[in-house]
């Protein structure tokens, strides 16, 4: 039997995010511009050009008729030129995807409206409030949705499932844990003791 030498190291290609994400980045913001979500998948560095592009975003989708197509090429240098930006506007919110130029139109709205019927159906009629008070919520099923820029799950079923059960283990995990119960209690009960 012959001794292999097996590499620890990481392929380059692996060991840093790609600049080929499908999805560059996802924003929600009211009509007033104010950001309700925002996620980037392909990295923006710094706050103030992160709000830039925010800005950006908003204005090239916010200043477009109702009656127009819900898609448009847009310039994001962060993200460079071949960028589309693809959009739904519900009621008081701008739900932008920003994908490469060679994605579909349809399948990204598509993915839009199976984004927003994950959250009505997990709020019962979803609404701005719902975004900022349930955020971790809202980025937990954006999350079974969509992660690191690339599309993991479409099947409605298949993802109010999996909220679903998130939602179960976390009663679960309450009930173990007393309403009195301090922090250290909390973690021995779960196994962890002090070192958690």
């Amino acid at each position: 039997m012959t001794e292999r030498n097996i590499s620890t190291e990481i392929p380059p290609q692996l060991s840093r995010p790609s600049a080929d994400n499908m999805i560059k980045g996802i924003v929600i913001v009211n009509n007033s511009g104010k950001p309700r979500l925002v996620k980037f998948y392909q990295n923006v560095f710094g706050e103030d050009r992160q709000q830039s592009v925010i800005r950006r975003i908003f204005q090239q989708v916010s200043t477009r008729p109702d009656s127009f197509c819900n898609y448009l090429e847009g310039s994001v240098p962060e993200w460079g030129e071949n960028i589309k930006l693809i959009y739904r506007h519900y009621a008081t919110l701008y739900f932008v995807f920003a994908v490469d130029a060679q994605e579909s139109d349809l399948g990204i709205l598509d993915l839009i409206q199976v984004f927003v019927e994950a959250l009505d159906k997990r709020f019962e009629n979803v609404c701005e409030l719902d975004l900022i008070f349930h955020s971790d919520r809202v980025h937990y099923i954006l999350d079974e949705i969509v992660m690191g820029g690339m599309v993991l799950e479409t099947n409605i079923n298949a993802i109010l499932q999996a909220i679903n059960d998130q939602e179960k283990m976390h009663k679960d995990s309450m009930k173990k844990a007393g309403p009195s119960d301090s922090v250290d209690a909390i973690s021995t009960k779960l196994g962890a003791g002090r070192n958690w």
